[in-house]
């Protein structure tokens, strides 16, 4: 039985004797609150140390002098690991609402149904095309396969080469900001098998002969307040149970002993001597706060290590949302902007005045480059203007606009990072008080879920005495909204549908 698996009255009595030394956790975020908070459970001292001002960190939720709230990103609270849906559940309680799922893609001028609907498909592609998609898919499944180490060969290899031009290769290269064939295959295989929109164009077109997906989900769980409010009432939680969280408190060094393990931690001016650590710390950035330095091989490992930054600009907006959805995806070459969330259908609790509409331009860069460098007002502009070229609004609806920069967002997985993270990782593995955990802690592209199951993992490994591989978590090329006959055997309490929910998920199905 591991930590998070016991009564909650027991995850305190573990075998594991209490240390005058602190458990020190690095990184504010879901992975490193959710150690923060079992450690603190189990009676243990902990000292969560986060650099920003405010906790939540890739899945903060800011707000604005208003009270106007912005998600960064859309994160919703979907898994398949019952403990982690336990842990939001004891959390947030009555404040975990269930919410209805909908969003669209927005390819040449028209809104296709996300997840595609046959009829749909075959109305705003047109016969001609239609047909011609469906042979190039033909030639895809007959044809022999080849090694497929990049994503656009990956994806050409099972829906065709039209199919991947239409509504898989602008939008990836927008995300990403390179070539389709600079993004490793092992990217699609977490991300896209048994989903995305080409697994549920290929139902639309040729079926599910094997039944064993059944669908998309069409609700979620969210916080009532968006998703930063699941990370402030957990930092509450680690306080009163005697924890401490640290804000805009870097982690500027970790001082190593000559057996390789961590004997002191530098922050805020202090000096720490823990017990062990969980870092949630991007890899290069653990290795460069080492001392002594790590070897030559893993720091330039570490340097070339590569992310894809994000700007969200939320504008507020006179009048009616914009659309219904959760979201759109903008696979149009014409605008810069990735997609856009309408952040009332999160919950309506984030926008506070009815008569006005909030949305979410959501942007992809590097840090540095011109989109990055550009001045929040000019930003604001690029916003207002793609809403009037989409369509969507004119510039003197806006009533104002707010801008986000999100650094190390997320970690690309290029030609050379899986063999630059087992370089970064053969090291770690001789720290032996030292354990990585999260996205970018561990340089693979998760979700909330999987962060916080790898930080489960890491408390399990030293109350318990657990082997747990975290580097394991989240391997399996399965993306998290897919849903199997055999995973709804498994039951696990979740938000009630309320009779406004079901209204609405109707009201948006009829829509």
């Amino acid at each position: 039985m591991s930590i998070v698996d016991a009564p909650r009255e027991l995850r305190g009595s573990d075998s594991r004797t209490r240390t005058d030394r602190p458990y020190v956790v690095i990184g504010g975020g879901p992975a490193g609150l959710s150690a923060g908070y079992l450690l603190a459970q189990a009676g243990q001292r902990v000292i969560v140390f986060e650099a920003e001002d405010q906790v939540g960190g890739l899945a903060k939720t800011v707000v604005d002098p208003d009270g106007y709230r912005f998600d960064l990103g859309g994160h919703r609270f979907f898994t398949k690991s019952k403990e982690v849906n336990d842990l939001w559940l004891e959390i947030m309680g009555d404040e975990f609402l269930m919410r209805p799922r909908m969003s669209r893609i927005f390819w040449r001028g028209k809104y296709l149904d996300y997840p595609l609907r046959g009829m749909d498909v075959i109305r705003k592609l047109g016969p001609v095309e239609l047909t011609l998609s469906m042979f190039s898919y033909f030639v895809a499944a007959l044809k022999p396969k080849g090694r497929e180490d990049n994503l656009e060969t990956w994806v050409q290899n099972r829906f065709g080469k039209r199919l991947y031009r239409h509504f898989f290769k602008s939008y990836t290269e927008k995300v990403w900001g390179v070539p389709a064939t600079e993004i490793r295959a092992e990217w699609a295989a977490q991300r896209i098998k048994g989903l995305s929109f080409f697994s549920a164009a290929k139902s639309a077109f040729f079926g599910n002969g094997d039944d064993k997906i059944k669908s998309l989900i069409d609700k979620f769980q969210y916080p009532r307040y968006g998703p930063g409010q699941m990370w402030e009432q957990m930092t509450s939680r680690i306080e009163e149970m005697g924890g401490e969280v640290r804000l805009e408190t870097p982690v500027t060094r970790l001082e190593l002993d000559d057996h390789g393990d961590v004997v002191c931690v530098h922050a805020g001016g202090e000096v720490i001597e823990p017990e062990s650590v969980i870092s949630s710390l991007p890899l290069r950035a653990t290795v460069a706060v080492t001392d002594p330095q790590a070897p030559a091989e893993v720091q330039d490992a570490a340097t070339g290590l590569r992310y894809r930054d994000f700007i969200t600009i939320a504008l507020v907006i006179d009048g009616e949302d914009l659309f219904p959805d959760n979201w759109i995806y903008i696979h149009e070459e014409a605008v810069n902007v990735g997609r856009i969330q309408n952040f009332r259908s999160w919950s309506p609790w984030m926008v506070p005045d009815p008569d006005t509409a909030c949305v979410g331009m959501e942007y992809f860069a590097f840090e540095g480059d011109e989109l990055w460098t550009m001045s929040d007002h000019d930003l604001v502009e690029l916003g207002k203007a793609e809403l009037e070229t989409l369509g969507l609004s004119t510039p003197d609806k806006v009533r104002r606009g707010y801008v986000v920069r999100v650094p190390k967002a997320y970690p690309m997985y290029d030609a050379d990072y899986s063999e630059r993270v087992d370089t970064i990782r053969g090291w770690l593995d001789d720290i032996g008080n030292l354990q990585q955990v999260g996205r970018n802690g561990l340089h693979r592209y998760n979700n909330s879920d999987h962060s916080m199951l790898s930080a489960m993992r890491a408390v399990d490994n030293l109350l318990t005495g657990a082997k747990h591989d975290i580097w394991a978590v989240n391997v399996e090329s399965a993306y998290h909204e897919q849903s199997t006959d055999a995973e709804d055997q498994q039951p696990y309490k979740e938000a009630p549908v309320t009779p406004a929910l079901r209204a609405e998920l109707e009201q948006r199905q009829a829509a």
